[in-house]
Order: C-alpha cells, then sequence, then structure tokens
C-alpha cells in the first residue's frame, strides 16, 4: 500500500468480533507519510464483501480522510492514520440494491501503536 509493504505498517493485525488488535508500526518516511503526515496507519484488506452490495464505504472516526467508497478498488484495500487508538473507531458501511444501510463499528483499543 502506498509503495510500502504491509509488514513495513503493521504486525499481527486480526480482527475478531468488533474488535481490531495487533501493532502498528511508527512510519517516518515512504509515500504514506507524504500524503498523510508521520504516525502510525492501520491498512486492511476486505475480501467477503456482500456480493448484493452497491456501496461499500470504510474509514476511520474521527478521521480527516472521512469514509471512503471500497467497491471500485481492484485492490480491496483501505488505509488509515491512528490518531488515539482509544477515541477513533473503524467504521464500515454497506449498502445494498434497496436502498438498505447497515453500519459495522470497530474498536481499536486492542492495538498496540509504536512510537517513533
Amino acid at each position: 500500500m502506498y509503495e510500502t509493504a504491509v509488514s513495513d505498517i503493521q504486525s499481527g493485525v486480526s480482527v475478531s468480533g468488533n474488535k481490531i488488535t495487533g501493532t502498528l508500526k511508527y512510519l517516518s518516511t515512504g509515500s504514506i507519510v507524504e500524503d498523510y503526515g508521520v504516525g502510525n496507519f492501520l491498512a486492511l484488506k476486505f475480501s467477503n464483501v456482500d456480493p448484493e452490495a452497491t456501496s461499500v464505504k470504510v474509514g476511520l472516526e474521527p478521521s480527516d480522510e472521512g469514509l471512503q467508497e471500497l467497491l471500485g478498488d481492484s485492490d480491496m484495500n483501505a488505509i488509515g492514520k491512528i490518531t488515539d487508538k482509544n477515541t477513533q473507531k473503524f467504521r464500515v458501511e454497506t449498502t445494498d440494491d434497496s436502498g438498505r444501510l447497515t453500519t459495522q463499528i470497530f474498536d481499536l483499543s486492542g492495538l498496540e501503536v509504536l512510537a517513533e
């Protein structure tokens, strides 16, 4: 992602229920940093998207980037800058072809955020 191996961004990141855990490494160089500034980033790949979905928006709340449309991204990847793992949440909004919106919220407090 952003010409950076995911293993250089994080290690042991997993999703269980509504909780995301693992270790986020501190980045001070690279194209991610050029776009978002230094810090810790969470990268996720989506592989089990509802085939009936007409829109899947993902992102961190709160964040400067807001939610981003996932459909149409051939890699089905999402990345966000973690500014406070205790207050930020990872949000997924899925809309199906009937217009029904489903929202999932994931807790980030179990992430280990490494400093510089």
